[in-house]
């Protein structure tokens, strides 16, 4: 069977790399450098996996036929709207990074799917499952925005303080899935907390942005920071913000700030 791959980045190629070896034939769109063939990658594909940065799925969305399952492997997406009209599509995250994945190393990963455990299967894949696919979408964006504020902080892997702020992050999650018609619960499944936690220190790009911006408020980040764009969509109204989130609101008003 033939699988579209959008994106060709760290993780795109890292999930197609399974795939293959797996047995399915793989074609890769990388929007970076490519920008005339994607309707011929979709229109050959059976199934559509979409690995692209969120901030890129507006501009491909228009071109995905909705008769072909998606499977949605971009984190920092906020709100299922993007996919409404779409009848058949799924979510894969979770705390891993693509070079441990690429090395085969044990990673745990969420699906809203048991089509993806079959497709995916590998021994140092473990998976669980949820069918609270906007509850995954919050998460892999949320976890992001979390990740920025605690290297704001300046919070260090393993210490008291990183692990009480995770807590009150994770706590959060639970409030702000809720007061948007998510299930609080699938914060305890891999893409909530063990994702939160993974990001919450380096080599993650949104802790990394976090931690320099605290340094030098006019740093500027070369390479793609999902937090950021995250942050500007929750300030223009995407998602609900409720009165309990806190740390979310302080992030919110500190982000003004940001380059």
């Amino acid at each position: 069977m033939k699988i579209a791959i959008l994106g060709a980045g760290a993780f795109g190629t890292a999930l197609g790399g399974i795939l293959a070896n797996n047995g399915y034939d793989i074609d890769y769109y990388d929007s970076r450098v490519e920008k005339e063939r994607l309707s011929d990658v979709v229109s050959d594909a059976k199934m559509i996996l979409i690995a692209v940065p969120s901030m890129a799925l507006p501009y491909l969305i228009p071109y995905l036929p909705k008769n072909k399952p998606l499977i949605i492997a971009t984190k920092g997406i906020l709100s299922d709207k993007t996919f409404k009209g779409f009848p058949d599509y799924m979510m894969i995250s979770g705390p891993g990074f693509a070079d441990d994945i690429k090395a085969h190393k044990q990673t745990k990963l969420t699906i809203t799917d048991k089509r993806i455990e079959g497709m995916f299967k590998q021994d140092y894949l473990i998976f669980d499952y949820t069918d609270d696919e906007k509850g995954v979408l919050m998460c892999g964006a949320l976890k992001n925005v979390y990740a920025i504020y605690a290297g704001v902080k300046g919070l260090k892997r393993d210490s008291k303080e990183l692990k009480k702020y995770i807590k009150a992050a994770s706590d959060e999650m639970r409030i702000v899935l809720e007061a948007n018609g998510a299930k609080g619960s699938t914060v305890d499944c891999y893409c909530g907390l063990p994702d939160l936690i993974l990001t919450c220190g380096y080599p993650s790009r949104n802790y990394e942005y976090g931690d320099l911006w605290r340094k030098n408020h006019n740093y500027k980040a070369e390479k793609t920071v999902e937090g950021i764009s995250a942050l500007k969509r929750i300030s223009r109204g995407e998602i609900a913000v409720p009165d309990e989130a806190i740390l979310l609101k302080e992030l919110l008003n500190l982000s003004k700030n940001f380059a």
